[in-house]
This record gives structure tokens, sequence and C-alpha cells, in this order.
């Protein structure tokens, strides 16, 4: 199988027609052959991409790339429940399941795992692989050893692998708003003050170094991953699909120095130069602690 290069789903809360024509621009311009599309951290922001999402998935379908619907990282009332099982019953296009609660509505239909659901041996590989998985993304902090055993292990069940490749990394996600009492509100009243923060809001330690951030009720890393330069490494271990999180940049050419990658072309000053106010980080990759810039 030749190289995928996938755009995972928004995670910030951006204006809906930043987000439609964020979408715009990645169906007319950006080389990349898969797009995740939908609400994955707050159920309250659906409602207004929902009112643009018919006509994202158009424009992108148009251009020749695979759409995937994204569910919800964590359900945790009857009305997201709800919005999970019509989520489920959308037949036209392939589901992201990021709640394993949306696994019993799936039934044996082929479908994705996202980096939400921990997927941590071949064991568990298999099991969801028996029932619909056909393509499994890591979560970010599984390093190469076991991605490679994994990608063996897929390989034998007719189930790809893919691995996060750019942004930051998604950590967790909580039932308590960090956001909202951040800006002293409750999470039912929050007056999305996330919006604040389109690229997700930095969060220092007390004495004042980079440490995380937050992301409405998400914690990410502060750093971006950046594996450009390790594509060909896991390619000849069997992984095919890579994906870069949007972040509040020009991802269009974000995606075509990760498609030079994915040929072998070290693109990783080129990377630097076009985000320098960016911390890279690499170190989960190796074993290592997440923050770490390893070198080769």
């Amino acid at each position: 199988m030749e190289m995928k290069l996938t755009l995972g789903p928004v995670l910030f809360n951006w204006e809906p027609s930043s987000w439609r024509d964020f979408y715009f621009h990645v169906a007319d311009e950006a080389p990349v052959d898969i797009v995740y599309v939908g609400e994955v951290v707050c159920s309250k922001r659906q409602p207004f991409y929902n009112k643009v999402l018919p006509e994202v998935v158009e424009r992108l379908k148009k251009a020749g790339k695979e759409v995937v619907l994204s569910s919800l990282a964590m359900v945790m009332n009857k009305r997201e429940a709800k919005t999970m099982r019509e989520l489920a019953a959308n037949e036209d296009l392939p589901i992201e399941v990021n709640d394993v609660s949306a696994l019993a509505h799936i039934a044996k239909r082929d479908h994705v795992i996202g980096p939400y659901i921990n997927v941590y041996n071949e064991d568990t590989l298999q099991h969801l692989a028996a029932h619909g998985a056909r393509r499994v993304c890591l979560a970010p902090e599984i390093h190469f050893a076991s991605a490679k055993i994994l990608a063996e292990a897929g390989e034998a069940c007719n189930t790809n692998i893919e691995t996060q490749v750019f942004g930051r990394m998604p950590l967790a996600v909580s039932a308590r708003c960090y956001h909202a009492r951040l800006h002293k509100l409750t999470k039912d009243n929050c007056q999305f003050v996330c919006n604040r923060d389109p690229d997700g809001l930095p969060l220092n330690t007390l004495d004042n170094r980079s440490f995380l951030a937050i992301n409405g009720i998400q914690t990410m890393s502060d750093s971006y991953l950046d594996l450009s330069d390790k594509m060909g490494e896991m390619q000849a271990a069997g992984i095919r699909h890579f994906r870069l999180s949007p972040q509040d940049c020009d991802m269009v050419k974000v995606a075509c120095l990760y498609r030079r990658a994915g040929k072998g072309e070290n693109v990783a000053e080129k990377l630097k130069a076009l985000l320098p106010d960016a911390r890279f980080s690499n170190g989960y990759y190796g074993g290592g602690a997440g923050y770490q810039r390893l070198s080769a």
C-alpha cells in the first residue's frame, strides 16, 4: 500500500465560517488523502459546525478526498449518547470512533478507531479488527517499537495502523472544562471562551516553564509533535497512514512538507521556518519523555 497522508479533525473552537473555509482550502490545495471532520472535544460546539458540515463534506468529496466522520472522545450525558447513536447510524461515510460507547452501535460495519481509545497490544487490536476496525490511529505516547509490533499484527487481521506525525498531541480529556474554570465560569455557562485560543492555551509551571496546553476539557502537549524524519522508518515497518493534527497555521504548506517527507526529504528546517514560534518534540517515539526533542 502506498503512503496515505491524513488530516485529523479540528480540535479547537474555531468560528464556523473559519472552520468551513479551512476545509475548503484543504479540499482545493492540500495534498492529503483522507480528511476527518466532526467535533471530538465538546458537544456544545457541535450545533455551530453542523450547519456547515454538509457543504464541507461535499467540497472535500468533490476534491477526491476520503471523508471520515469523527465522534466525541467522551460521552457524559443522554444528549451526547443520542448524538453518538445518530452518528453511528450514518452509513454514507465511515466513522472514527473515539469513545467505546459507539462500538455497540457500529456493529460490524467497517470503521476507524481514533487515538482516544487505547490500543496497546495485539489482543486488543485483533478484538477490534474482528468487530470491523479497518484502521487504528494509535495514541501519540506509543513508541516506535510497540507501533511496529502492532503494524505486524494489523497486517495479519487486515487492519491498518495510523500514527500522528504533526501537531499538539492529545493527552487526556476530563469532565471539567479548564477554559471555563480559568475565566471563573461554569461548564454549563462557559460562554464558549475556548474560542479565544484557536491554537490551544499554553499552560506554564509555577516557575514559568512551558508545560502543557488546554483546549476546553482537553489537555494537550505544549510542543508540536514532528515525526517527519521518522516516516521512512515507519513505512518500512508497515505503517502507511500518517496524521496531521490541524493547528492555527497554514496547514496546506504543512501538508506539502510532510508529503515530501514521506518521500525521504528532510523538511525539519523548512518546518521550523514555517512555524518559528513552535517548539517541536518527538520523545515518545523513542520511548522517552514526550516533550523531548531526540536526535536521530
